[in-house]
């Protein structure tokens, strides 16, 4: 049996212990095979805690953490739960990133407790598609109280770690969540007359639960909230075989 054959079988045994031993538990795959094939679970778990920070305390990178964020939730079957800190979120950059205005409930919260604590019964309510937070710390115990409420249900848990301070690191504190990511921007690809291209994120996938970490250059979401590899990219292995959000919405 080959080394490849011998890790999938590892991981599907571990999938069943992790469930109820009878099912595979539900994800939402990005709909690019170079991701999905990268992570453990063919896509994000629904019934889990995912995290996900901005590269630096940048404006910039901000604004591409939270639509990447914003094109998962999209993607997700239902109504989104979003709860902020402050109000600066840009509904015209969700809505590019395939996150209509009429899916999303807000609500403010006075302190991180309150983030976590509103997260936390709406991923209990089990009505919702997606339920997302800002946060700037999270306790392991915080974040594991999140995965529980989350698990047996189908509402993905989105968690958007803020930088505390310009040097400090979000994920810097040990987490519960499945996955962990930071997004960056990067320069976009110039059009054949003159502009300037679709968006460019370079995504980087720190941890996951039964698989190894990742690095990709990608395009931004597009309206349905799918990203998708550079042109550049998907052509190479044919050819080697034969505001936050209204700043990266600009």
């Amino acid at each position: 049996m080959s080394r490849s054959s011998v890790l999938q079988s590892l991981r599907d045994t571990l999938r069943a212990i992790e469930g109820d031993g009878h099912r595979r538990r539900a994800t939402l795959p990005f709909g690019t095979p170079a991701v999905d094939t990268r992570l453990a679970d063919g896509g994000l778990r629904l019934d889990a805690l995912h995290e996900v920070a901005a590269a630096t305390a940048s404006m910039g990178d901000d604004a591409s953490a939270t639509l990447f964020l914003a094109g998962i939730a999209a993607r997700a079957w239902g109504p989104v739960l979003w709860v902020v800190r402050r109000r600066d979120l840009f509904a015209p950059g969700l809505y590019q990133s395939g996150l209509s205005p009429e899916r999303v409930l807000y609500a403010e919260a006075a302190d991180d407790a309150e983030v976590l604590a509103l997260m936390e019964e709406g991923l209990r309510h089990r009505a919702l598609g997606a339920v997302i937070g800002e946060t700037r710390r999270a306790a392991m115990a915080s974040t594991r109280r999140l995965q529980l409420a989350a698990e047996g249900g189908r509402t993905i848990a989105l968690l958007m770690k803020r930088h505390a301070r310009e040097e400090a690191d979000p994920f810097a504190v040990p987490s519960a969540a499945v996955t962990r990511w930071r997004v960056a921007s990067a320069p976009s690809a110039p059009l054949p007359v003159a502009g300037i291209g679709r968006a460019r994120w370079d995504v980087h996938c720190t941890r996951q639960r039964g698989g190894e970490p990742f690095q990709l250059l990608v395009e931004a979401c597009d309206e349905t909230g799918r990203i998708a590899l550079p042109a550049r990219l998907v052509d190479r292995p044919a050819a080697a075989g034969g505001t936050r959000a209204r700043t990266a919405a600009a």
